[in-house]
């Protein structure tokens, strides 16, 4: 970046450029050790890319699953304010997979770009966990939790699922999935081709179908696209937050606990991206 600024201040002639973001993996955390994509993360990567001398376009290109619901709609509207702020046009090029909160950070383009074997929808919002109701009694332990609130507790996996506590999470889903389906609308409009009750059904489309429905604009990739629009020497360096890798094996001893923990988080990760048959 700092030869770009050179050039801009002297006056040199400077190929186009066009800085790109990967929004790669699942949104959110993931367990006590294991980060997926945050705004807190993203943030300082999204900054540059936006503040990079004579940027053209933003380009993101978004390979997730998924997540947090809070963190999808924080990274989205954080690259909504920071191209309203400079100007500059986004290009969102999905890869594999973007559905449910994936989609939603490909919602923060201007334009919206697949391949035709990607996977793009699942405008839904979805509940997983595990439950040990036995394990807790066959171990010989007493599990003791006292609440101030009757409805303080929601889902406890070492008790019996609770009709009441399944309603409830029900009623959760349900205001999520309208705050989804708002943010499509408001982005997509007039490009929907298709009912609420098909695109907001949950389902997960293919590149083509998905733009059939108005959920992507075209086909392509990052790299040709940009050619073609900007021409051929146009420069895309890419922008790459930094990733805290965290290290669980070590502490295997000092902290079952948190072994267990770290282990159901990773079991809950690899299944996020199953679903999709990744």
């Amino acid at each position: 970046m700092w030869l770009a600024r050179l050039k801009a201040r002297i006056g040199l002639p400077q190929r186009p450029v066009v800085p790109v973001v990967r929004l790669h993996g699942v949104i959110g955390r993931i367990g006590p050790r294991q980060a997926g994509m945050t705004l807190a993360d993203l943030a300082p990567a999204l900054d540059r890319a936006f503040a990079w001398p004579g940027a053209r376009a933003v380009a993101l290109t978004i390979n997730s699953p998924g997540g947090s619901p809070a963190q999808s709609a924080l990274i989205a509207g954080r690259i909504r304010d920071l191209a309203a702020d400079g100007g500059l046009p986004v290009l969102a090029f999905v890869e594999d997979v973007a559905a449910s909160g994936g989609y939603w950070l490909a919602l923060a383009g201007d334009e919206i770009r697949v391949s035709e074997a990607s996977l793009v929808g699942s405008i839904g919002v979805i509940a997983a966990g595990f439950g040990f109701p036995e394990a807790l009694r066959r171990l010989g332990v007493e599990r003791r939790v006292h609440t101030a609130g009757e409805r303080k507790s929601l889902w406890d996996p070492f008790q019996p699922e609770k009709p009441e506590d399944v309603a409830r999470l029900a009623a959760i889903q349900a205001d999520l999935h309208r705050v989804f389906a708002a943010a499509v609308q408001s982005r997509r409009g007039e490009r929907l081709r298709g009912s609420p009750e098909l695109l907001f059904s949950g389902e997960v489309w293919v590149g083509a179908r998905a733009v059939e429905l108005g959920l992507a604009d075209g086909t392509g990739e990052v790299r040709a696209a940009m050619r073609a629009r900007f021409g051929r020497k146009v420069r895309l360096p890419v922008v790459n937050p930094e990733r805290r890798r965290w290290r669980v094996w070590p502490r295997v001893a000092a902290d079952p606990a948190e072994w267990v923990s770290s282990t159901l988080a990773a079991v809950e990760e690899r299944a996020t991206w199953t679903r999709y048959g990744l």
